[in-house]
C-alpha cells in the first residue's frame, strides 16, 4: 500500500465521520434551533470533502482505477457511510491482491 492510498483511506475515514457529524448536528439543529454545530461542521466536512475528491484524482492513475472504479469511489464522498465502504474496499482489494 503506498502512502498515498493510505493518506486517502484516512481522509475517507475522516470524511465520512465528518458527514454523520453534519447530519447529527443539522437534525439537532432543527430540533432546538441551534445552529452552533452545523457552523463549526461544515467548514470542517467540505474541507474534508475537497480533499477526498481531490486526492481521489491525484491517485487514481497510480492504483490504476478504472472510470468505473473512481465513479464508485467519488459516490462514496456523498453517500452517508460512504467513506466507509470505501476504505473497507480498498483495505479488501489489498488483501485478495496479496
Amino acid at each position: 500500500m503506498t502512502l498515498s492510498l493510505k493518506s486517502f483511506r484516512y481522509i475517507a475515514l475522516l470524511e465520512a465521520t465528518s458527514f454523520l457529524a453534519l447530519l447529527v448536528a443539522t437534525v439537532i439543529k432543527h430540533s432546538d434551533g441551534g445552529a452552533t454545530g452545523v457552523s463549526i461542521l461544515g467548514p470542517i466536512h467540505g474541507a474534508l470533502f475537497l480533499a477526498y475528491v481531490i486526492n481521489v484524482f491525484a491517485i487514481r492513475t497510480a492504483e490504476r482505477w478504472s472510470a468505473k472504479v473512481t465513479f464508485w469511489i467519488l459516490v462514496g464522498a456523498v453517500v452517508p457511510f460512504g467513506g466507509y465502504v470505501v476504505d473497507w474496499w480498498l483495505a479488501r482489494e489489498r488483501r485478495v491482491a496479496a
